[in-house]
C-alpha cells in the first residue's frame, strides 16, 4: 500500500461515501411514517462505513486499522439486510445500491488482505 496521506486519499473511503449518497436518494422515497424507522437504520447503517474507514485509517497501528475495516464489514452486512427488506418492503429498485454493496465489500476484504499481509511498522500510513 502506498503512503496515504488521509483517509480521504483511499478509493475505498471514497466509495463509502458514494454508498451514502445511495442510500439517502433511495430512502428520500420511503414512507414518511419510516422516518425513525428503516430509513434511519439504513442511514445509520450507510455513514457507519466510510466513518470506520476514516477512523481506523486515523489509528496508529495497522491492526488497529483492520478492526475498524471490519466494523465497516459489519455494518455493510447490516445495510445489506435492510436493504433486501426495504426491496421487500416497498417494492424500490435497490440494484444499484446492491451492486455498490458487492464493490465495497470486495474492496474493503482486499484492502484488509493487503494490511494483513504486510509487516506491522508505523501504521496504516506507513509505506
Amino acid at each position: 500500500m502506498e503512503r496515504v496521506k488521509s483517509h480521504r486519499d483511499l478509493d475505498v473511503w471514497k466509495e463509502a461515501m458514494e454508498l451514502v449518497k445511495t442510500v439517502y436518494q433511495l430512502t428520500s422515497s420511503f414512507p414518511q411514517s419510516e422516518l425513525y424507522g428503516l430509513t434511519a437504520q439504513l442511514r445509520r447503517a450507510a455513514v457507519s462505513v466510510p466513518s470506520n474507514i476514516a477512523e481506523g485509517a486515523a489509528r496508529d497501528s495497522k491492526r488497529e486499522f483492520v478492526q475498524f475495516l471490519h466494523i465497516a464489514l459489519g455494518s455493510l452486512a447490516e445495510l445489506e439486510t435492510q436493504t433486501l427488506l426495504a426491496k421487500e418492503l416497498f417494492n424500490c429498485d435497490t440494484k444499484e445500491l446492491e451492486s455498490s454493496l458487492a464493490r465495497l465489500r470486495k474492496m474493503l476484504i482486499g484492502l484488509i488482505r493487503s494490511l494483513q499481509r504486510k509487516p506491522e511498522g508505523g501504521g496504516p500510513n506507513a509505506g
